[in-house]
């Protein structure tokens, strides 16, 4: 009993302390959600994201009509990077994105210990984020990143393992859920949690977030549909990101026309990054 009651009082002293640093982190990460120097980064990261949604809009409203070019963060880098001040224009998105990330981050700690719903929507905001953030940094140093490639080896890779079949076709599965709360989230104009114009503005930012938040939620949930058919069909090839969802649009009757209106609708949903970087609640 003694050796017992010995081992349970280091773990609860272990416990203790990690809730202990726990509670410091939220408490710090609070003081840090407060500060005037996180709405400083949110206005510039979030004005740098709808930047990179208004040219991946622009790419797939190309597609529609017979252009070519990657619809995904990939060809929003490549696009940027031909502009007269592209190189200097990667490094400021890719800085004020990770520095998005970073904040997002900060506001997941800060939230965890109101709202682990919310956390986790912050948390899944800055991994996207740094996504896109350390995306425009590679291609700022030089290099080149393969979104579409990229994914399709690595669900190759999953599909290899006993369960990876399963494994993809739950990703795909989350991803439509993402993709559906996001067009709820449109539809309930829910995203005013996040902006805050002035009165004279509000149906300016209404009229972007709606169509936007929806454009987006349909492109994401197309996404986890190829993932669950990769799945399905045993076909890694088969998934792929926002690229391949876009692309394989062209293929089926109509889907041009969705394609132009969900294009549209990305070009919007970055007019509404801007004005949530400018009126950020």
């Amino acid at each position: 009993m003694a050796s017992g009651e010995g081992l349970r009082e280091p773990l609860s002293d272990a416990a203790d302390a990690a809730s202990d640093a726990a509670h410091k982190a939220q408490r710090a990460a609070a003081g840090a959600e407060d500060h005037r120097a996180t709405s400083w980064i949110e206005s510039v990261g979030q004005s740098a994201n709808g930047v990179v949604h208004m040219v991946i809009g622009g790419i797939a409203l190309g597609i529609a009509f017979g252009a070519g070019g990657p619809a995904d963060q990939s060809g929003a880098m490549r696009a940027i990077e031909r502009t007269v001040v592209g190189g200097i224009a990667l490094w400021v998105v890719g800085i004020a994105l990770i520095a998005l990330a970073l904040h997002a981050f900060v506001i997941a700690i800060a939230q965890s210990r109101r709202s682990r719903r919310d956390a986790l929507r912050a948390a899944g905001r800055g991994i996207g984020h740094a996504v896109v953030g350390g995306t425009a940094l590679v291609f700022a140093f030089g290099g080149e990143v393969d979104g579409e490639r990229a994914t399709e080896t690595l669900s190759s890779a999953v599909m290899a393992s006993p369960v990876g079949l399963w494994l993809i076709g739950a990703a795909g599965l989350v991803i439509v859920g993402v993709g559906v709360a996001f067009v709820l989230r449109g539809l309930r104009r829910t995203f005013f949690e996040d902006v805050a114009p002035p009165r004279r503005f509000r149906r300016l930012v209404e009229a972007l977030g709606m169509p936007g938040f929806v454009s987006k939620g349909i492109a994401i949930a197309i996404v986890g549909v190829l993932f669950v058919l990769a799945a399905v069909r045993h076909e890694p090839d088969d998934t792929g990101g926002l690229d391949g969802a876009l692309q394989s649009l062209t293929t089926v009757p109509g889907g041009v026309i969705a394609l132009v209106a969900i294009a549209i609708g990305l070009i919007v949903y970055g007019g509404y990054c801007v004005a949530r970087g400018i009126w950020a609640r």
